[in-house]
């Protein structure tokens, strides 16, 4: 109660929000109906975080396959408002994607994760990034249809580049299965990704990262996914990967319905500065600032998406509103969630962050329980 809420509606000032176990039963504004309370005084709550791209935090890595790593980075996610989130894997060999995916599973059946996101391994040697050049492939049918039988139901994404070989029929053969085909890491031209679009690729791996550059003769994959209404874009909006400007034009360009802020996280976030692998490659962590060991390209980020949040609004200067539906609305809808979490309606998940005036979560309440070890005077 007497929180300033966001809603579908629009901000609600005084606003109170009723929970009944896991849910939201009601919302309204004034005085809140009979019943055990929380103040929150003013402070902004909007609905928690759903972080589609994240490969650790914590200290743990999705990669690791260690029960350990994995609920180590989880929680730490948690703790900075993400309610619901996809562990994204780095490119491995099969067999050894198949096992990182048999331990993955059972934690998206527990209903910790909301499923996984496979970043490769059918990605461009030219724009692999911090993935082993050594485990890309080509994405014959066989090799998709063995990894998606190993995730039994949990892959919710695959990155491909779709200038590879098979490429475009790998997309149709993901859209086909119900899982969503993006592309990233990819040195294709316009008329390779246009082609991948229109067989159902659906979204683009953190924009301007891992692809050809924008040119003005030549767009490439940028000027085609930001282009296509079809396409949602994500944004990693740590100011680094992307400065604030690129940020608010890709956002302004591609608007409320198709932008989503991302994390791209990896073990390190949440973590202190120093030596850390993604997947099979060392990557050095200075000043929060993860590069590869042996060539200093960047190597995912230490980002949180209320990080994300807060720059979106006070580095890039969009609404309050837009980094809501960047960061919860958006991202839930791409993953078929609207009807589940995302938003702070009456029926969905007991999902929300409670912001303070610097836009710092103060609470976090996950499926209607407070997440410990969140800000200062955190009630359990």
């Amino acid at each position: 109660m007497g929180g300033k809420l966001a809603t579908p509606a629009g901000l609600l000032e005084n606003g109170w929000l009723a929970i009944s176990g896991e849910l939201i039963e009601n919302v309204g504004t004034g005085s809140p109906p009979p019943g055990k309370q929380v103040d929150v005084q003013g402070a902004l709550v909007v609905p928690g975080f759903v972080d589609t791209h994240c490969h650790g935090g914590g200290g743990g890595s999705f990669s690791s396959g260690e029960e350990k790593e994995l609920t180590s980075a989880i929680a730490a996610h948690r703790r900075h408002g993400t309610t619901t989130l996809l562990a994204s894997l780095v490119s491995d060999p099969i067999g050894e994607l198949a096992g990182q995916m048999a331990v993955l599973n059972e934690l998206v059946a527990d209903g910790e994760l909301a499923g996984i996101h496979l970043e490769g391994p059918f990605i461009s040697q030219a724009r692999c990034g911090a993935h082993d050049p050594d485990a890309l492939r080509e994405p014959d049918a066989a090799t998709v249809d063995r990894l998606l039988a190993a995730g039994k139901g949990s892959v919710r994404m695959v990155t491909l580049a779709p200038e590879l070989h098979g490429g475009v029929r790998a997309v149709r053969q993901l859209a086909e299965s119900g899982v969503i085909a993006a592309i990233g890491h990819t040195d294709g031209v316009e008329e390779q990704i246009r082609p991948a679009i229109d067989a159902g690729a659906t979204v683009a791996t953190h924009l301007f990262n891992g692809m050809r550059p924008l040119h003005h003769r030549e767009p490439g994959p940028i000027g085609a996914l930001l282009d296509d209404e079809r396409v949602t874009v994500e944004l990693i909006c740590d100011l680094v990967h992307m400065h604030p400007t690129v940020v608010r034009l890709a956002a302004t360009h591609a608007g409320k319905g198709r932008t989503v802020l991302i994390t791209d996280a990896m073990s390190a976030t949440d973590a202190a500065d120093g030596s850390y692998r993604l997947g099979r490659l060392e990557v050095d962590v200075r000043d929060g600032v993860a590069t590869l060991a042996d060539n200093g390209s960047l190597a995912g980020s230490t980002l949180t998406m209320d990080n994300a949040f807060r720059n979106l609004v006070h580095s890039a200067r969009l609404d309050v509103m837009d980094a809501v539906h960047a960061t919860s609305a958006k991202p839930a809808a791409l993953l078929g969630l609207t009807g589940k979490t995302g938003a702070l309606r009456a029926g969905l998940a007991a999902d929300l962050v409670v912001l303070d005036a610097d836009l710092c979560p103060s609470k976090v309440l996950r499926r209607g329980e407070w997440v410990a070890g969140v800000g200062a005077g955190q009630t359990s």
